[in-house]
């Protein structure tokens, strides 16, 4: 049995127009060169390969979303969903560092950032000589904002700038030049905490950068605890309004969640891909295994998810392009996380029961998505917390 792995990638349920066609043609061959042959050793070594953000960086991927100014493209959310999902048909670790570069570093910039504030950060990260992260999640907060107790006092025309973050993508690479950080600015007439983001360059004395955390997943994955000991920062570094901090949290948190749906949509075609090939090649009971109904069945619907997956992640990143309602964006954007994040695992402990004994083995790549496969559940807001956003968005008064 011959498979046609190019033809199953040209499978799409989105129509593209011939742009979008031409990026993601570029990119699945960046990635099938770049990526691909190392993935295994950055894996194992739990090492991000800075290399290969320049590299992404010169292909114009970091400038997907910003406008000409900053040596961006501006194709939108639409084609940064494009490159996510085949970066991550071949690496989650990368695919993550991109959409999390992209989506919150410098869409949180472009969103709220001064002129001054883009002019200083942007051409650095749209080019991919830099990094950008964003710290919000805390050692004791997480989908609850309102619990962070990192504190940022104004103090003669400087946020003088205490606490801890937990979970911080790219926050700590040899490149990573600034962190949007949010922390309580105040207290507002009702007791409840006054929220606010300002920007913090990573080589601020007194910004600390913990060691790597050990994962489960995302190995080769700059992620770290940061933490905070009297950081003094110009009061102009206040990224947006002050006490606007969790809207705009929530409002990047968007974007970036239409980012992780599509690298758990290029997670289920990795599945689609393997499973189809294996299924085909693996003999047992005098044929391929493709020919019993146990296993056909199991890859028939994994390509369901996969449509499905990738039809609503593309609606959704369709509405913030075309300049849909913000409540219309936010449930479709919590609807596509929720959905194809939950397929992906899915999708992944399938692939593991079609390959048998390979798919748990650490020189196949099976094992490596199915670690993979598990964070993205958790990173951008939990499933529990979309099913309570896509809730409250139907009018129920769920807490």
């Amino acid at each position: 049995m011959v498979v046609n792995l190019s033809d199953m990638r040209n499978m799409h349920t989105s129509p593209e127009n011939p742009e979008h066609t031409k990026l993601r043609d570029a990119v699945r061959e960046f990635a099938d060169r770049e990526i691909a042959p190392h993935i295994a050793g950055w894996d194992r070594d739990q090492r991000l390969p800075v290399q290969v953000v320049h590299q992404m960086g010169e292909l114009g991927l970091f400038g997907l979303t910003a406008p000409e100014e900053y040596g961006g493209s501006d194709v939108g959310l639409t084609g940064l969903s494009i490159a996510v999902e085949e970066i991550g048909r071949v690496d989650q670790s990368v695919g993550i560092t991109l959409a999390a570069g992209v989506g919150l570093g410098i869409g949180t910039l472009l969103a709220f950032g001064t002129d001054d504030q883009k002019d200083t950060w942007l051409p650095d990260l749209v080019a991919g000589r830099r990094l950008g992260s964003f710290g919000l999640t805390e050692p004791g907060a997480g989908s609850d904002a309102n619990a962070m107790t990192t504190t940022a006092d104004l103090v003669d025309g400087e946020w003088v700038i205490n606490g801890a973050k937990q979970f911080i993508t790219n926050s700590g690479t040899p490149i990573t030049s600034v962190c949007a950080v949010a922390a309580r600015t105040g207290t507002r007439p009702d007791g409840s905490p006054e929220l606010s983001a300002i920007l913090v360059p990573n080589d601020t004395p007194g910004f600390v950068v913990e060691p790597l955390h050990d994962k489960m997943s995302w190995r080769a994955c700059d992620v770290h605890p940061l933490r905070f000991e009297n950081v003094h920062v110009p009061e102009a570094n206040l990224l947006g309004e002050r006490g606007n901090g969790f809207k705009q949290l929530m409002i990047s948190l968007n974007t970036g969640r239409v980012a992780v749906a599509a690298l758990a949509t290029g997670c289920i075609q990795a599945m689609l891909e393997r499973c189809v090939e294996h299924a085909g090649v693996r003999p047992t009971f005098g044929g391929p295994i493709g020919r019993k109904q146990g296993v056909a069945f199991q890859i028939a619907d994994i390509e369901v998810m996969l449509q499905a997956s990738r039809a609503l992640t593309y609606r959704a990143a369709a509405l913030k392009d075309g300049g849909a309602p913000l409540d219309e964006f936010r449930r479709a954007s919590s609807v596509a996380k929720l959905y194809a994040t939950e397929s992906a695992v899915t999708a992944t402990r399938m692939a593991a029961q079609v390959f048998g004994g390979y798919g748990v083995m650490e020189d196949g790549p099976i094992a490596r998505f199915y670690r993979d496969a598990k964070v993205l559940e958790i990173g951008e807001g939990t499933s529990e917390l979309q099913r309570m956003l896509i809730a409250r968005g139907l009018g129920l008064p769920v807490e």
